[in-house]
């Protein structure tokens, strides 16, 4: 015997709701037939909470009796929302990922471990990281002075950092002088290292590190100082290999 839901969601031409597309998702994945209703209008939306006596929509009626929205069906099938709660390295891992990823496409099909793998890789990471402060700086800013020690005296600095990040990972994948690189990748990638060392294992600080953005749930700690160190090593590479 088949499973039935009753699902409605928002669906107008100006806006199709999320969750509702996610309620629906889930509710076929768990194997129920689903009876998809569409609110295509501000009237027939605001009719439908006012019967229902509801506030948001989408809403599933499962057995005749309402669930609720996204979140409450996800409990309902015991489920956790992955990604959405709590601290995460996904952010960092993925960028890491793609990052080798890249930077072992550079050399094929040469020798895959060799210094000119992990400059790459270094430099694919670091701009990678620079875009994602970048999309926010604000974001970026608020989270970054609250445990970078020359961005906490020089405010101006947390705005100048993901440039200069991006134009040293440039610079390692580019093969500029070293001397041209290697310097603001060493000064940045010290200063960094310093505060995380300091926020984390001195002052035993629960933070969140602003190194994938400001809006990540990347917790401040040894992840965090990877990405200081590898622009310390990339540095010293330039200079002395």
């Amino acid at each position: 015997m088949s499973k039935h839901a009753v699902l409605y969601r928002m669906m107008t031409d100006k806006h199709i709701c999320p969750f509702g597309l996610r309620s629906k998702d889930l509710l076929e994945r768990q194997g129920y037939q689903v009876e998809d209703h569409h609110l295509t209008s501000r009237e027939e939306i605001d009719a439908f909470k006012e019967k229902h006596s509801v506030d948001t929509t989408p809403q599933t009626f499962i057995d005749d009796e309402r669930v609720g929205g996204y979140e409450e069906l996800r409990d309902f099938f015991g489920k956790d929302e992955a990604g959405q709660q709590g601290t995460s390295y996904t952010p960092v891992v993925a960028i890491f990922s793609v990052a080798l990823a890249a930077a072992l496409a550079m050399v094929l099909p040469g020798a895959l471990l060799s210094l000119q793998t992990l400059m790459l890789f270094i430099g694919f990471a670091m701009i990678l990281l620079a875009v994602q402060k970048l999309q926010d700086l604000h974001s970026f800013t608020n989270m970054f002075i609250t445990y970078d020690l020359l961005a906490m005296r020089h405010l101006r600095y947390a705005y100048v950092y993901p440039f200069v990040e991006a134009y040293a990972g440039i610079g390692m994948i580019a093969g500029f002088s070293a001397w041209l690189v290697a310097p603001f990748s060493l000064f940045i990638g010290v200063v960094g290292a310093a505060s995380v060392c300091k926020a984390v294992y001195i002052d035993k600080r629960e933070l969140k590190c602003a190194c994938v953005g400001g809006s990540s749930n990347v917790p401040l700690g040894f992840v965090s100082l990877s990405e200081n160190l590898f622009m310390i090593v990339g540095a010293l590479l330039m200079m002395f290999i």
